[in-house]
């Protein structure tokens, strides 16, 4: 990978072009790197309302009603729906591995092949997540597992 900075300082704002032969998993890992910098989220805990960085965010998952969110040091509450957050959120690299669950995919430590076409992920915090068969093939895609 060559990096080039150009510095212009007639220009108002950041510019970033990416130029690839192919979208590959690592030019998808960069994008969803850029947008996620100084991208935070209202959450909550204990009653005290938190802006949680994205970046910190191993995964979300909604139980009766309620949204989770899991950051390393917490679990956190939000107000959105899961299918809010995913709207939000998919450009940052998280992915729906589930009805209930959005990963985070820079922290999948790894992957494997479960009974019935599933997936099993384990994050990099030992935590496991499973990935139901509508979304494995996606996913294996997502992170360059071939078949």
């Amino acid at each position: 990978m060559k990096i080039t900075v150009n510095i212009n300082e007639k220009l108002d704002d950041v510019e970033i072009n990416i130029h690839c032969s192919q979208m590959t998993p690592s030019v998808e890992n960069i994008i969803a790197m850029l947008q996620m910098i100084n991208q935070q989220m209202s959450v909550t805990k204990d009653g005290e309302n938190y802006l949680l960085d994205v970046s910190k965010i191993l995964y979300i998952e909604a139980l009766e009603r309620k949204t989770f969110v899991y950051a390393d040091e917490a679990i956190y509450e939000s107000k959105l729906k899961l299918y809010e957050m995913e709207e939000r959120l998919c450009k940052s690299g998280f992915f729906r591995v589930s009805k209930s669950c959005l990963v985070h995919l820079q922290f999948i430590q790894s992957i494997k092949n479960d009974v019935g076409r599933k997936l099993r992920l384990t994050l990099k915090n030992g935590e496991q997540i499973m990935v139901s068969r509508q979304y494995a093939d996606e996913i294996k895609r997502r992170l360059g597992v071939t078949k």
